[in-house]
């Protein structure tokens, strides 16, 4: 099974920037072993079971509290599929079969 994770979590209660503490939550991403790509707007991550993916979101969100964060807005969205791995390259390279390559 392949579950693909788009997500972004960042505090409202510290101020215009948030890359400190978006910082702490990708480092809880970076070291749990998962693929995962960050980009501007979110991270996408790949699991290969639904509670490993939960799992992860909820230490990410943990960090955040122990930083002292009061209010936590977070966006999370699932793609599941069984049967796959590997989707975060796949995907792409299914558009790239099509277009040619595209920009990373």
């Amino acid at each position: 099974m392949s579950v693909l994770v788009q997500m972004a979590m960042f505090p409202t209660d510290k101020g215009e920037s948030k890359a400190k503490e978006v910082s702490k939550v990708i480092e809880v991403i970076k070291n749990s072993g998962y693929n995962y790509q960050l980009t501007s707007m979110c991270t996408i991550i790949e699991t290969e079971k639904m509670s490993e993916a939960l799992n992860l979101i909820g230490k990410c969100y943990e960090v955040l509290e122990k930083a002292g964060c009061k209010r936590v807005y977070s966006t999370i969205t699932f793609d599941i599929r069984q049967n796959h791995e590997d989707r975060m390259k796949q995907k792409i390279k299914s558009v790239e079969e099509f277009i040619g390559e595209v920009s990373k």
